[in-house]
């Protein structure tokens, strides 16, 4: 799947599609301390007034401005998203009734990695690209049916282009209202795709409305698809007008680099840390589907709908694949470790584990690369409840151990040329935690980048009224980095 870079589908002035991508991103065993009161305290050794979180503390990206658009000799070379479009009279337009969607044959599946790989291979030669590609097409998660790969072409057209594709993944995930548990799937939809020769002409927009309509029932036996999901790389407004609004997309980082860390902590009185390994997330992924379901139950009457991806070991597994394969080709080696855990009793542990993305060609070098934490979990306290935020106090006595990952996390990061560690959407207690490690952190509300963005598909919500958001009325419980595809 693509990686963090543009393709570009405009379409002429009388259409309302714009600019589009989906971002398709690219881990010394000890003895475990038990996790315990005395563990936690923070009070004498950190004053939480210093990192209370505040307005000033957040960072809102402006929204985009429109450019003019480049000359041809303006262009950056290989820069697929900015090429003009193509002088070709043949091609149909975009509101034909003969374009449909369909699985592209293998071939015009090479044809298109291929082509999209100059700005999806990220560190990788094209020729790794397209393996990396062919083994992710093959994980436990893609496997028979579970990644999906779709086409827009012209029914009539005896030659069959490819005028834009995409692929989508099935998810297994959960839905509640008032309290009652509904197991279901949805779709995350990923590397949103058109040839540089059919670009802005509104295929992308057709691509998108086709499958708003496919997705609906795709692989659902017969039963409704409640939503899919995106991550969109260019905005809110194209998504949002086919019918995928965004949701919370924040983040915190720490960098990796160990000078830049200062501030009142004593690394010795924060819990110990153990890795987490490859043969360690089957069990945890059990018991976090279990802490989800008895969080999304616990929640009783309410006026929303409640939506979770189920962070299956498989979807984990998908990661790791991704992850290994690229460090494999850049230092003949893969990442061990895979995430830390604090504590030993299954109840009241805190863990994370995470994925290294390599952006840059350059193997000794950091800058671009990124230890995303793909899922945090608190076995004790129901702590990251969807898009509501926390109150002030919420999850503090927490805090040490959390900072405690995010160092574990951070020494990772070095090993493996990381520039910096980055959690999504974080909680009160995972913003002070940050915070404690490196008090510069601060809260970025992504409007541009890996914007998190959920389409409804099942029954109307109850109390929604034509022109309301869906964000009103749904919670996307454990909106976090595992769910991307």
């Amino acid at each position: 799947m693509g990686d963090l870079h543009s393709f570009v589908d405009l379409p002429p002035p009388e259409s309302s599609d714009s600019k589009f991508i989906e971002t398709f991103h690219e881990d010394e065993k000890g003895p475990i301390s038990p996790l315990n009161s005395a563990d936690l305290h923070t009070n004498d050794f950190l004053d939480w007034k210093t990192f209370e979180p505040s307005k000033e503390e957040t960072i809102v990206e402006p929204e985009p401005t429109v450019e003019p658009e480049p000359t041809l000799n303006e262009m950056p070379p290989n820069h697929f998203s900015e090429l003009p479009p193509s002088d070709s009279s043949d091609l149909p337009p975009s509101d034909s009734p003969n374009l449909k969607l369909v699985q592209p044959t293998e071939e015009e599946w090479i044809a298109q990695s291929t082509s999209n790989s100059a700005s999806w291979r990220g560190a990788l030669s094209v020729e790794a690209y397209l393996r990396r590609e062919a083994v992710l097409a093959k994980t436990p998660f893609t496997e028979d049916g579970g990644m999906t790969i779709w086409a827009l072409v012209d029914k009539e057209d005896a030659g069959r282009q490819v005028l834009a594709g995409c692929e989508t993944t099935k998810k297994k995930a959960i839905i509640s209202r008032n309290g009652r548990i509904e197991d279901v799937l949805c779709h995350g939809i990923g590397s949103v795709w058109c040839p540089p020769e059919k670009r802005k002409r509104g295929y992308a927009g057709r691509m998108m409305k086709e499958l708003g309509v496919a997705l609906g029932k795709w692989q659902g036996e017969e039963k409704e698809v409640p939503f899919t999901v995106l991550f969109s790389d260019i905005g809110k407004d194209f998504y949002a007008r086919h019918g995928w609004e965004p949701f919370n997309s924040s983040h915190i980082s720490v960098p990796a680099s160990s000078e830049l860390v200062e501030g009142p902590i004593d690394l010795n009185r924060l819990p110990h840390t153990t890795p987490i390994l490859a043969s360690d997330l089957a069990d945890l992924c059990a018991t976090d589907e279990d802490l989800i379901r008895k969080s999304m139950t616990s929640a009783g009457s309410q006026s929303k709908t409640l939506v979770a991806i189920v962070p299956t070991a498989e979807q984990i597994h998908w990661h790791h694949a991704r992850e290994d394969f690229v460090a494999n080709e850049l230092y003949g080696k893969t990442p061990e470790i895979k995430g830390a855990v604090v504590g030993t009793e299954k109840g009241k542990r805190v863990w994370c584990y995470w994925t290294r993305m390599f952006y840059n060609e350059d193997p000794t070098q950091s800058k671009g690369n990124t230890l995303h934490i793909l899922r945090l979990v608190v076995e004790q306290k129901e702590m990251f409840r969807g898009e509501k935020a926390g109150a002030a106090q919420e999850g503090v006595e927490f805090v040490p151990a959390i900072a405690a990952l995010f160092i574990a996390a951070r020494e990772q990061a070095r090993e493996w040329h990381m520039e910096e560690v980055e959690a999504w959407n974080p909680s009160t207690a995972t913003i002070r935690a940050a915070q404690l490690v490196w008090p510069q952190a601060k809260v970025v509300h992504r409007d541009k980048e890996s914007v998190t963005s959920l389409k409804w598909h099942g029954e109307p919500l109850p109390g929604m009224q034509e022109g309301q958001k869906v964000g009103e009325f749904v919670d996307w419980i454990a909106n976090e980095k595992y769910g991307w595809c």
